[in-house]
């Protein structure tokens, strides 16, 4: 019988499998059902840095209702923002979430300032996450912020995370770095423990009926899976960090795919919302049925097999795959 456990961050987990941050985690019942379909750990949704300062405005306005009649009572309330008050709910959800699985449950902040960030990690922690998933998003449109001061606000943020929680440390990246490989290095020296290749964004939609910005959700498809591939092939053993695989995630082959690049995990969300949770009872079986096919024995026996340093032409993985396909066509 073929071996499907992993260690990721430090946690050892029965396969490879793992529920990527979504609305799947945001009702017990249905992270109980994932988890009885074999997913072998669960990352939860994650707390936005814009909740955290939604509720502290409200808090704000709260206080401050009925003081236009009465100006001079505005100069006995702090100002707007003094306030960081976080969402109780959602750490009382991972804590009730965390009792009623019997896989590790990571925690997830997204945002990309200090100030609370570093109390609601430590508040996380304390309510039993098994670790934390930091997902950087960050929109640069002011053109004199330059690549190397965001990526300073990057490490700084993480750094002090990092000296408050004792709890392993992920941090989820987009592939928008001018050097990814150096940027791992530098977050490898702060002593997280992994990187999650890549977010995924929402792209805004143009109405044009109502010549209006509107949100428009596409679930992904294997495709996407071949950027965080490549970049995961390219850092397997080049940077002392753990490597998670999310973004088209869909089928066993995938699955396959990533460990052979050098993933320990694959995250996966949108197979489980085309397909339902037991979906993912499909994708293990399948994972099982290939390697005893092909007489492999475990999935650390892969994990790496076809990185860039394993393969016999690493130029396939870099710029000389780019000319090859044109030159194909």
């Amino acid at each position: 019988m073929v071996d499907l456990s992993t260690n990721y961050l430090g946690i050892n987990l029965k396969n490879p499998l793992v529920a990527s941050a979504s609305p799947l985690a945001q009702k017990v019942e249905t992270a109980q059902q994932i988890v009885n379909a074999g997913v072998s750990a669960i990352v939860m949704h994650s707390l936005f840095e814009e909740q955290i300062l939604r509720e502290g405005l409200k808090l704000n306005e709260d206080l401050s209702r009925g003081s236009e009649q009465f100006a001079e009572a505005l100069s006995y309330f702090p100002q707007i923002g003094q306030y960081s008050i976080g969402p109780e709910s959602y750490l009382r959800h991972l804590m009730n979430v965390k009792k009623s699985v019997d896989v590790p449950v990571i925690g997830s902040l997204n945002g990309i300032t200090d100030g609370g960030w570093v109390e609601y990690a430590k508040r996380i922690q304390d309510a039993g996450a098994d670790a934390l998933e930091l997902n950087l998003y960050v929109l640069p449109t002011n053109p004199t912020i330059t690549g190397d001061a965001l990526e300073a606000e990057y490490l700084k943020l993480i750094h002090n995370i990092r000296k408050q929680v004792q709890i392993p440390l992920a941090v989820k990246l987009s592939p928008f770095f001018t050097s990814l490989p150096n940027f791992v290095k530098k977050l490898s020296e702060t002593g997280v423990n992994g990187v999650v290749l890549f977010n995924r964004f929402y792209q805004p939609d143009f109405d044009l009926e109502n010549l209006d910005v509107i949100p428009h959700l596409v679930l992904s498809n294997s495709n996407e899976m071949r950027l965080p591939l490549r970049w995961i092939a390219i850092l397997y053993r080049r940077v002392p960090i753990d490597l998670a695989l999310t973004s088209g995630v869909h089928t066993a082959e995938d699955m396959l795919k990533a460990l052979m690049a050098g993933a320990k995990v694959t995250m996966v969300t949108s197979a489980f919302l085309q397909n339902g949770v037991e979906h993912a009872t499909i994708m293990l079986n399948d994972l099982e049925k290939w390697m005893e096919e092909h007489e492999y024995m475990s999935v650390s026996q892969m994990i790496g097999s076809m990185s860039q340093q394993a393969i016999a032409d690493p130029s396939l993985i870099e710029r000389a795959n780019y000319m090859k396909v044109l030159s194909s066509y």
